[in-house]
């Protein structure tokens, strides 16, 4: 007797149906599935924030932002040294989803809320928010964190927080390879370590030599190897160096 098959499966291409594995977490809301997360948000005083984290927890939770993860992931970043014409670039070429989460970053302040709207609890609704987004996808916090992170360095150099921090703080996301100077909103990145001088820092070899006038505030030349870069794309590096009266740091422009 010969054996019949669904026409679908004439030429045995389903072997058997798999049972017990889960569906793909995707199209759910990451905050209101967190209860941890919700009874921290509240208890470090940031309960006003319940809405607009539930707003930005449904966004990190959808198929599509969680697809944009993997293929921030899957298409690594190239290194464009010269343009078609010969001329030197520098410039890191990334997928279009890694922009596309830079943005989505960006536009909701993970990057500088609690800088552009001090409040009490400002920086404990934008780590939740950062804590949502990670699970998305990691690495392109690193300049999130890093340009962050630049506003209180700047703090100790006025001069230089005013021409910044406008820039810095605001909310849109420009990833053009053009000098600061052209561009309306930056990030920042840093450039600390060297082969001696990973955790010691205080190894560093690269020094700085007075333009003019030293002091803080005033124009360095710098003159080193740095061994890692974070983020060689921002607009701008926060850079250690030794001067005559031993490491300091100094913002240096891309």
């Amino acid at each position: 007797m010969t054996q019949q098959y669904p026409k679908a499966d004439q030429f045995m291409a389903n072997t058997h149906e798999v049972e017990n594995q889960p569906q793909p977490l995707e199209n759910y809301n990451l905050y209101l599935a967190d209860t941890a997360l919700q009874s921290a948000v509240e208890r470090e005083g940031a309960s006003w924030a319940f809405s607009d984290l539930i707003a930005f927890g449904e966004l990190a939770g959808q198929r599509e932002s969680i697809e944009r993860g993997f293929q921030a992931n899957k298409y690594q970043p190239e290194l464009r040294t010269h343009d078609r014409y010969g001329h030197r670039i520098d410039q890191v070429d990334f997928h279009p989803s890694y922009h596309q989460l830079m943005t989505t970053a960006i536009e909701h302040g993970l990057h500088a809320s609690p800088w552009s709207d001090p409040k009490p609890g400002a920086h404990v609704a934008r780590a939740a928010k950062y804590y949502l987004h990670t699970q998305v996808e990691a690495a392109h916090g690193c300049p999130i964190t890093m340009t962050f992170a630049a506003i209180p360095a700047l703090r100790h150099q006025p001069n230089l927080l005013r021409e910044w921090a406008p820039k810095i703080m605001a909310r849109t996301y420009d990833p053009s390879n053009r000098p600061h100077t052209e561009k309306s909103a930056v990030t920042i990145g840093m450039a600390m370590t060297e082969k001696q001088g990973g955790s010691d820092v205080r190894r560093n070899t690269t020094r700085a030599y007075p333009i003019g006038q030293t002091g803080p505030g005033e124009a360095y030349e710098l003159v080193g190897h740095k061994w890692f870069v974070s983020a060689p794309m921002c607009d701008a590096f926060l850079v250690l160096a030794q001067t005559d009266n031993g490491l300091s740091c100094f913002l240096v422009p891309r």
